[in-house]
C-alpha cells in the first residue's frame, strides 16, 4: 500500500465522525510529505477546526504514515493574503 493509499484510508476512517458533526473532509493531494485536505460543511467554519486538524487528523495520519510532516487545510473559507 502506498503512502497516499494509507492517508486516504485514515481519512476514510475519520470521515464518519466529521459527518456526525455536520462536516466532512476531502483528500486533495500528498506532495513533498505534506497532506492537503479540504474541510467542508460545519467543519469548514468551526472554531475547533485548528484543534481537530492538528490534534486529530494530523496525528492520526502521522501515526500511520510517519513521513508526513504536516496536514494543511486548503478550504475556500480560509483567508488568502
Amino acid at each position: 500500500m502506498t503512502d497516499t493509499e494509507k492517508i486516504i484510508n485514515v481519512i476514510d476512517k475519520l470521515r464518519p465522525f466529521l459527518i456526525n458533526d455536520g462536516g466532512n473532509i476531502e483528500f486533495v493531494k500528498y506532495e513533498n510529505n505534506i497532506v492537503y485536505i479540504k474541510m467542508m460543511g460545519a467543519c469548514a467554519d468551526c472554531m475547533m477546526l485548528d484543534y481537530t486538524l492538528k490534534e486529530g487528523i494530523e496525528m492520526a495520519i502521522k501515526d500511520e504514515v510517519p513521513s508526513v510532516i504536516e496536514v494543511v487545510n486548503i478550504s475556500n473559507s480560509q483567508p488568502t493574503y
